[in-house]
């Protein structure tokens, strides 16, 4: 928060849910009062014409009935309104609407109140042009030097300047090149209009040049031009800016010389009449508006600049000499004489917030109070530090791993997801070959105890699930807290019905201690036969294409799952488990467990680990080639550009075919990088259905709890994405020798080995495949996972003699490498141990 706030003096909010650009506003004595105090004019996009005469009876005050002079509905929404000489005959001031077919001129007048009504304004319809292409803004001023009087030229969006004086049409000229419309602005002093064309370079043009070239009707040669009767519209001067520009200012303080001011998206430039560039500012933040003024030092220009950081800075040429806080993000910004109270800031927001400010501070009248000197009694602190260490040593022991939550909390959030896929699915765009991708309907519910403000919805679903929305906003709620719901998607989103396979490359076994029970049962809307006799196989195709079989033995309490990758093995084994759950916890039985006592499949993990990092690298490699060759097709348009502005321009000697052979190079590796990013993606969604099915079998193998499996995930599924700044092998590596360090650890001297601070991307995977190695040997022998501060103390580990403590060399490593061999094997000999029979899918099981 800056300590320099803007003094809010008067400030409203304009109507309800309208927008407000940079020409909406202008301060002028519109209604010719002749005394120099200047009225506020807002036009909206919803079409009100607004003017306001603030009175604040005190500072910050907000706006009253009596401020607001006058508000009209003209239907058109308002572009851009103007205060000037804009009827013949007189030099009385008259406001100009532009609107996006139609330009108007109005007078404001004001009639004298009885007692305490107030006075009356009015606008009345001086004249109106109907244009004939859609308008974008204009600019007005004494074009070719008239005297008494102002005309107005438009910008259309193809890029044609309409010039009117006053009440008649005069010309119209397309400029050349145009392809989007800038910002427009005239300069009296040289009679040339300036503005920034869709080249990102400011362009001058003479009115004369304008008036006297051909009319604009068409925008192809004319048979005049190509006699030569008629003149090519050509530009006085430009200057690449290399950014496009949000607004341009006139700034002319004497009659000798002016300047014009560019106000880009991260640079405002001041520029001489001739085009040269007199300074230039590099901004830290993002500019939305800007206005130069006048200063007292001779020879210098204020420049006021908002950004959308809520501020406003006050440059004089290029020194940072004030900075003050705003309520709102700026769009336009004016300075005028209000209530004889001169230079009033005048800020206007896109959403509508008026405020009229002045820049000063409010002095600070606190004083710190005097620290009184005294002696340390160390002892005294020892005991204090023990009794507070003692506190919360107590209070990790009773609320265990995660803290307590209150029993009502100020804001609710349940799901619940409908039992059937969509009748018209949601997911229409999306292509899965003959397949048609289903959706499902999620109905969020959320529940307040309080009044709240405001309050942000989030969902998040693991890929390849997709959401049609994923942010939701309620404007009347809010609280600084997150509440989490998580819930369940029905399986038949992801796969359907498929034929059973008889043979797999990757098979499991998951051991019960109840009987079998009927697949049908557990998966009923995946039956594909009505046999009785095959309730003991099922088959599940995914829509991806890959296929996974589901068998139950009929004697032993066992179920098979299988499949020809790896990863696809978590899904079903996952619903697998949890239908046996709710089936065995709906028939009153509380004591049903799970349990697997194969191998560790950790050599088809460590294939999935060492493609994805493969991927890894091959990007990184990738985009050092692609910034390579960037730098070269740099370097190599430098040199052709120093070839071409030459007054004597030397032979290219192919340094056109080298550009054009580097161009196709980076757009080549620019595709390479994409298509490995999309191998990537899909790897690391591969990589992360495998971590779930380790950690699912390191459960059921070691039968841990459940804030003990949470644990497992948090260091093996860490939240944050994974980049090529930060993946998830050396994430997953330094969590993983934390707990080896910590909870895992066998003595006070793997304690003191200190791990790296920065997280960086390893040369290879052989590291963190020997620390998931060793993880899975120390929990094979006692190891107990926990995050309680009782995991520091070597006396409390629950490990037996013989445990491998943390490797701290390279010969460490290879000698863990070799002790654990024989305990986690390949997991494709896993039939070996568990024997099923194999069976064909048109037969049950039987042993």
């Amino acid at each position: 928060m800056s300590l320099f706030k803007a003094r809010d003096w008067w400030s409203t909010v304009l109507g309800e849910k309208e927008e407000f650009d940079q020409g909406c506003l202008c301060l002028a004595d519109v209604d010719n009062t002749g005394n120099g105090q200047d009225k506020i004019i807002v036009g909206s996009f919803m079409g009100y014409l607004r003017i306001f005469n603030p009175h604040p009876v005190k500072t910050g005050d907000g706006a009253q009935a009596e401020d607001m002079l006058l508000e009209v509905h003209l239907r058109d929404p308002i572009l851009q309104v103007e205060v000037g000489k804009f009827v013949s005959g007189t030099e009385m001031l008259h406001l100009a609407v532009l609107h996006s077919r139609k330009l108007c001129v109005y007078s404001v007048s004001g009639t004298l109140g009885n007692v305490e009504h107030g006075n009356q304004y009015q606008i009345k319809l001086m004249y109106e042009h109907n244009l004939q292409r859609t308008a974008c803004n204009m600019t007005y001023g004494s074009f070719g030097g008239v005297k008494g009087r102002d005309l107005i030229c438009i910008q259309s969006m193809d890029g044609m300047l309409m010039v009117f004086e006053q009440e008649s049409y005069a010309f119209g000229r397309f400029l050349p090149g145009s392809l989007l419309p800038g910002p427009l602005a005239y300069s009296s002093r040289t009679d040339s209009f300036i503005t920034v064309s869709s080249c990102r370079q400011v362009e001058s043009y003479k009115y004369q040049v304008l008036a006297f070239a051909t009319d604009a009707d068409k925008r192809q040669e004319t048979e005049q031009q190509k006699l030569g009767s008629g003149k090519r519209l050509v530009v006085d001067w430009t200057l690449n800016i290399g950014e496009q520009a949000l607004d341009i200012c006139i700034v002319s303080f004497n009659q000798s010389a002016s300047s014009v001011f560019v106000l880009g998206e991260r640079n405002f430039f001041c520029l001489k009449d001739n085009g040269q560039i007199r300074f230039m500012k590099k901004l830290d933040c993002s500019p939305s508006c800007f206005l130069p003024y006048c200063s007292v030092s001779e020879g210098t220009i204020n420049t006021l600049i908002g950004n959308h950081n809520h501020m406003l800075h006050i440059y004089q040429d290029v020194t940072l000499k004030w900075a003050t806080q705003l309520p709102h993000i700026p769009v336009a910004v004016r300075v005028g004489c209000l209530h004889d109270l001169k230079g009033v800031i005048v800020t206007l927001s896109d959403d509508g917030h008026l405020q009229c400010s002045y820049l000063g501070t409010d002095p600070s009248l606190f004083q710190a109070p005097k620290v009184e000197s005294r002696e340390l009694h160390y002892d005294e602190l020892d005991r204090e530090l023990k009794e507070l260490q003692k506190i919360i040593k107590d209070v990790n022991k009773s609320q265990g791993i995660w803290p307590m939550t209150e029993r009502e909390d100020d804001l609710k959030v349940s799901a619940m997801v409908s039992p059937n896929v969509d009748s018209v699915s949601q997911a229409a765009d999306v292509d899965m070959g003959t397949d048609l991708v289903p959706s499902v309907t999620v109905k969020v519910t959320l529940q307040n105890r309080l009044a709240l403000r405001k309050a942000k919805l989030s969902v998040y679903v693991q890929p390849p699930l997709v959401l049609t929305c994923d942010q939701f906003t309620f404007e009347f709620m809010g609280i600084p807290r997150v509440i989490q719901c998580k819930f369940r998607l029905p399986l038949k989103l992801i796969c359907l019905p498929g034929q059973p396979s008889k043979t797999a490359s990757h098979k499991l076994t998951i051991d019960t201690n109840k009987s079998p029970v009927s697949l049908l049962s557990l998966f009923p809307g995946f039956a594909s036969q009505s046999d009785d006799d095959q309730v003991n196989v099922m088959g599940f195709r995914f829509f991806g294409g890959s296929r996974v079989t589901l068998l139950a033995s009929k004697t032993s309490q066992r179920y098979r799952i299988q499949s020809e990758q790896f990863e696809d093995l978590w899904l079903v084994t996952n619903e697998l488990i949890i239908r046996l759950q709710e089936y065995f916890e709906k028939q009153g039985i509380k004591d049903f467990a799970c349990s697997f006592s194969g191998c560790m499949p950790l050599q088809e993990y460590f294939e999935l680990i060492d493609h994805h990092f493969e991927l890894r690298i091959n990007g990184e490699k990738l985009e050092e080639l692609l910034s390579e060759r960037a730098v070269q097709f740099r370097a190599i348009q430098r040199r052709l550009l120093t070839r071409f502005k030459d007054k004597t321009p030397a032979p290219l000697q192919h340094l056109d075919t080298l550009l054009d052979g580097t161009y196709k190079q980076v757009i080549a590796l620019a595709d390479a990088v994409e298509e490995n990013q999309d191998s990537l993606f899909q790897s690391f969604t591969k990589l992360k259905s495998a971590t779930h099915l380790v950690i699912l079998l390191i459960g059921l193998w070691q039968k841990l709890s459940t804030d003990q499996i949470a644990i497992l995930e948090a260091a093996f599924l860490p939240v944050q994405q994974d980049t090529q700044e930060l993946g998830w092998e050396e994430t997953v590596d330094a969590a993983i020798s934390h707990l080896l360090k910590t909870c895992l650890s066998k003595s006070s001297k793997e304690q003191a080995l200190n791990l790296s601070s920065q997280l960086n991307l390893p040369k290879d995977t052989s590291r963190l495949k020997k620390h998931i190695t060793l993880l899975c040997d120390r929990l094979a022998k006692g190891g107990r996972l926990c995050l309680s501060t009782d995991a520091a103390a070597p006396q409390t580990m629950v490990m037996p003699g013989g445990c491998t403590t943390i490797p701290e060399s390279d010969l460490e490593e290879r000698s863990i490498e070799q002790d654990s061999t024989e305990l986690f094997t390949s997991h494709k000999h896993l039939i070996v141990e568990t024997p099923m029979p194999e069976v064909s899918p048109l037969q049950g099981v039987s042993e």
